[in-house]
């Protein structure tokens, strides 16, 4: 299959905590993230979420900074448990992504064991 993403993806172990923004019950949900790109990322996650819905959301990067940022999920995998999700990030500033493409620059040229 030829790959169509615009962007490298790289795996990145941390937890994020979505809060839902719009008329749903505030809660707040712990997810386990398989993959991250400058444009979005790819979780499990045990809830059910929906397509379309935007969360807000507190993304702990490698360094152990947070990043607050938005979250619109636009692909669900029901196949799995944990559910498996696919979400762009909405409204990220431009540091961030900058953040994000310096671990995924840093990544790219260590060296393989």
């Amino acid at each position: 299959m030829q790959e169509r993403r615009k962007n490298k993806r790289m795996e990145l172990e941390a937890h994020i905590l979505l809060h839902r923004l719009d008329n749903g019950k505030p809660s707040t949900v712990v997810i386990r993230i398989t993959d991250v790109s400058k444009r979005g990322v790819g979780f499990q996650c045990t809830e059910k979420l929906q397509v379309n819905d935007v969360y807000e959301c507190h993304l702990t990067l490698w360094t152990k900074e947070v990043l607050h940022t938005f979250l619109r999920v636009v692909r669900i995998s029901e196949t799995s448990d944990p559910y498996e999700y696919g979400a762009v990030f909405v409204g990220m500033s431009e540091t961030d992504v900058s953040r994000i493409a310096a671990y995924q620059t840093v990544s790219e040229n260590e060296p393989q064991e």
